[in-house]
């Protein structure tokens, strides 16, 4: 494999370049957004959107995972303008941790300050049915990777970043309100992010629920480490699409994700607009 020419921070900049480019009369976006698997839906509320496929995109990584569209569409959200990366990388379908957090430092360097990270995840609290949307409160990162391993670009952030407050408190407060306004199921919760692309276990789930997570997925832990560093707000929304191994009968499936998660899609295109259009 041929290693990609140009620093991180170079390779983020020829990207922008592109896609500004592309759109050199429209405003930055203000609010940057991440569509897990099954939440597609949600692209289709953008207005007067253009959409670019990861494809055209330098040095973007393409995903292969059912669910995925893989592309970026920037244009307004109830009147806000957006960018939205509809699809993601993950760790386990090979892709670095650094390939992991392109498309969200993407968004950053667009101009979003503050960016919506939505998944599918399996739940393990009691409030965490399927079908549920969960806002998260913090993480654990059980995939034992970080995207800031290496040299620190002083450009994005600081050596050290502090996560004290991976999710921002005022934005999952505000989303919270929204949902008992919308009368839209809306738990609360840390996500656990594990690195896959199995299932976990039962033995696994019990851990995990002794450490006090909620719910559990495989992404969206580094891409908050990544906007962290770079002082970019972040609320993360998991939508949940089953329980999680142990906690019922019923055998785990992507198409079961993707099944659910679609359900859900009212719930959460309501949601999701509505805190776009509260941030205005």
């Amino acid at each position: 494999m041929v290693e990609p020419s140009g620093t991180p921070f170079e390779r983020i900049q020829d990207a922008k370049a592109l896609i500004e480019a592309r759109q050199a009369s429209a405003p930055r976006p203000s609010v940057g957004i991440v569509l897990g698997s099954g939440l597609s839906p949600l692209a289709q509320e953008i207005e007067n959107a253009t959409s670019i496929p990861y494809s055209e995109i330098p040095f973007m990584p393409l995903s292969r995972v059912v669910g995925h569209e893989g592309r970026l569409l920037l244009g307004t959200l109830r009147g806000v303008s957006v960018a939205c990366l509809s699809g993601r990388a993950h760790l386990y379908e090979g892709h670095s941790p650094e390939s992991a957090v392109f498309g969200v430092r993407l968004l950053a360097a667009l101009g979003a300050s503050r960016v919506v990270l939505t998944n599918a995840a399996g739940g393990i609290a009691d409030t965490c049915t399927p079908g549920t949307l969960m806002v998260i409160s913090d993480h654990i990162n059980l995939t034992g990777k970080t995207p800031l391993l290496g040299p620190n670009e002083e450009r994005w952030g600081p050596r050290f970043p502090d996560m004290s407050e991976s999710y921002s408190k005022k934005l999952g407060a505000l989303a919270l309100e929204l949902g008992r306004k919308q009368k839209i199921p809306v738990a609360e919760g840390v996500y656990a992010g594990l690195l896959g692309p199995t299932y976990e276990t039962p033995a696994e789930i019990r851990m995990l629920e002794t450490l006090g997570a909620a719910a559990v997925g495989m992404s969206t832990v580094l891409e908050t480490i990544a906007l962290r560093h770079q002082g970019v707000e972040v609320l993360g929304i998991s939508c949940i699409t089953n329980k999680a191994a142990g906690k019922s009968e019923s055998h785990l499936s992507h198409e079961e994700v993707a099944e659910v998660a679609g359900r859900a899609s009212r719930d959460f295109v309501t949601l999701v607009s509505e805190f776009v259009a509260a941030t205005a």
